[in-house]
């Protein structure tokens, strides 16, 4: 078995793992013909959340085993923490002059700002789970997961908490606001606990996998098949019926029929503000830091293609704190429709040249 193993796991690495992106797509098409998709899409969210409880932690936890944390990745954590600062920060800037140039007021200016600033929050355990696959950018990567899990999870829920409050005391009404499900509260902390245990028992003792024989093959063999199955994930929660003509022009503001184009209008800007705004100024700053050599390759690659990350679905569990339900799930699904196709060229060209 061990020999069959070592024979498989090839082929769930690597650029190998991107075609399952198709895979999850062609094949849930196809099983939606014989069950209702919303059966489906029920089943894919109890599979998301097994993924990211039973194998991306395990997945870091191997990579961090094998690794030494040193210099260099606290400093490449630190720049993280610098980025999604800048992100955030940027989002809200983008918010502040959309509210003006809209003339939103009262309420909806609030509820805008809210759901623009909660949706640069990026897919970046499932999606961008994929450049795991790439032994040089492993690590790197992630930091990048364990960081954003914790402004996801964490730090944005409880500045909307903080906003929600305000708002209510504004309008003189109480409102009971169901936080983040227990699960997802616990998540990011989960997830740093595996790192800080795999750091700590290689920093130690010097251990990894290879020093566990079949065990270790297994365990790595195991976590190689988080990145297929995100992968799959990914793709099953493309919904063809979104690749409406009518719906992108709808989302381009060529539709004639203007009924529901405020709608559209919030969709458009959190189109632009994730999917052109954030990559290009993400580009524009780290570009010369690597043409002079002052950033490594492999952090560059996981840099630009994080910026590229369309906006995580799991922002759905933050409507309860006050950002709009539509809006959101049309922003996920178009970021996830535009950004999937670049981020597997993204990985297959800097694969070969940055790798």
């Amino acid at each position: 078995m061990i020999e069959a193993l070592e024979g498989i796991l090839p082929y769930i690495s690597g650029l190998y793992t991107l075609p399952w992106i198709l895979v999850g797509f062609i094949l849930t098409i196809l099983i939606a013909k014989v069950t209702s998709r919303g059966k489906i899409d029920k089943i894919m969210k109890k599979i998301g959340l097994i993924l990211l409880y039973f194998f991306v932690p395990v997945l870091l936890f191997r990579i961090f085993l094998n690794t030494n944390f040193g210099e260099e990745q606290i400093k490449f954590s630190i720049i993280v923490a610098a980025i999604i600062f800048f992100m955030y920060l940027l989002a809200y800037m983008f918010a502040k002059y959309n509210i003006k140039k809209q003339g939103l007021t009262g309420t909806k200016k609030n509820l805008y700002l809210k759901t623009v600033l909660t949706n640069q929050g990026r897919s970046s355990a499932f999606i961008g789970g994929a450049i795991l696959a790439i032994e040089a950018w492993a690590v790197p990567a992630g930091i990048y997961i364990a960081m954003v899990g914790i402004a996801l999870f964490a730090i944005i829920p409880y500045i909307l908490a903080h906003m929600h409050k305000k708002e209510s005391k504004d309008l003189e009404k109480v409102e009971h606001v169901k936080t983040l499900p227990w699960y997802l509260k616990l998540y990011p902390w989960y997830l740093i606990a595996f790192v800080i245990a795999a750091v700590t028992i290689h920093g130690t003792t010097g251990i990894t996998t290879k020093d566990f024989g079949d065990i270790g093959l297994l365990l790595t063999f195991y976590t190689a098949i988080t990145i297929p199955a995100a992968l799959y994930y990914v793709g099953a929660g493309i919904h063809p019926t979104d690749l409406k003509v009518s719906e992108l022009k709808k989302l381009s503001g060529m539709n004639k029929n203007k009924k529901g184009e405020d709608h559209w209008t919030w969709v458009r800007n959190m189109l632009i503000l994730t999917v052109v705004l954030t990559p290009i100024l993400t580009a524009l700053i780290f570009g010369p830091l690597y043409a002079v050599g002052a950033i490594p390759a492999s952090w560059f690659a996981v840099i630009i293609i994080n910026s590229v990350l369309p906006i995580t679905s799991t922002n759905i569990f933050l409507l309860p704190y006050g950002i709009d339900k539509k809006s959101t799930v049309h922003a996920v699904t178009w970021t996830t429709l535009v950004c999937v196709p670049i981020i597997v060229a993204l990985i297959m060209i800097f694969g070969i040249y940055f790798a």
